[in-house]
């Protein structure tokens, strides 16, 4: 019996992965939504490599020129990324929710950092608004977060807030 890398069984990270690149080629409008639906459901209950490779066969050139495949983040993404946790010192989560849906569309790390400064300055709105406003004294240290956070990201790496709400993805 031989077995071939196709034959090996896959997990639900690799499954996930899949579904994630569905999404984005769904955002860019390059999948119909009964279409999309389809190939989720075919995804997520894909078996081997062979079957998950067939839910995204078509779609592989333009997903494999992503900067999250390929390693490779722009100055321009850096720069991105930086001003939305940057644009929380202004605009509180108005500027992340606006770097999200707009560059966060050509970029995944554009994108996984802005949702992070969105989420970060939800928690803060909600803490401020269930301590009825006694909370508002956070957004002072705050400041001091969304600075280092603007900082690595501009060197390139991923940052992740401590102890807030992932309400967005």
């Amino acid at each position: 019996m031989n077995i071939t890398h196709g034959d090996l069984r896959v997990g639900d990270a690799e499954r996930e992965a899949a579904v994630e690149r569905l999404q984005n080629a769904y955002a860019e409008g390059r999948l119909e939504h009964q279409e999309f639906d389809m190939r989720v459901h075919l995804a997520m209950t894909a078996k081997t490599r062979d079957e998950l490779a067939l839910v995204e066969r078509d779609l592989a050139p333009a997903v494999k020129g992503t900067a999250l495949t390929t390693g490779e983040i722009s100055g321009e993404d850096r720069a991105l990324a930086a001003a939305a946790h940057g644009l929380g010192y202004v605009t509180l989560f108005v500027g992340p929710l606006v770097l999200m849906l707009t560059s966060g569309k050509r970029s995944e790390f554009v994108r996984r950092q802005a949702a992070e400064a969105l989420n970060f300055q939800l928690t803060l709105l909600l803490i401020t608004i269930v301590t009825f406003g006694i909370g508002g004294v956070l957004y002072a240290v705050s400041w001091i977060a969304a600075g280092i956070a603007a900082l690595l990201t501009l060197t390139g790496q991923d940052f992740r807030y401590p102890w807030i709400l992932r309400l967005v993805k």
